[in-house]
């Protein structure tokens, strides 16, 4: 059985990493192993970030609602349990750009949900 030379499998396999590891300092751009941990550990934090990212949104625009309807005197979680009790369905994204884009109109929901 002939022997394999793996020259151009491990080239290959390097140039990816190398790739990825592109914009790192040091080491963890130039040495196989410390680019292969660096590359690893970016990987699992972007995966884990692309998910904590959206819990960090939510948080932010409930943090943005409850700020415009205390100048309205109302709590966040009342103004909530005012507008799902008057049927009114918008979500928080469009609830925090609301508050921002257009006082006006949010300071009406809030009254609408006060009613309820």
């Amino acid at each position: 059985m002939p022997r394999v030379k793996r020259g151009e499998t491990a080239r290959r396999r390097k140039k990816r990493i190398f790739k990825q590891a592109s914009g790192f300092r040091g080491a963890r751009k130039r040495l196989n192993r410390t680019a292969q941990e660096a590359v690893d550990k970016a990987l699992n934090h972007a995966y884990r970030d692309r998910r904590a990212r959206k819990r960090e949104f939510r948080a932010l625009w409930i943090i943005r609602i409850n700020a415009a309807t205390r100048l309205h005197n109302v709590s966040y979680s009342k103004f909530i349990s005012g507008l799902n009790k008057a049927g009114i369905k918008m979500n928080r994204k469009v609830l925090s750009d609301l508050a921002i884009s257009d006082p006006e109109a949010f300071g009406k929901l809030v009254e609408i949900a006060n009613a309820s």
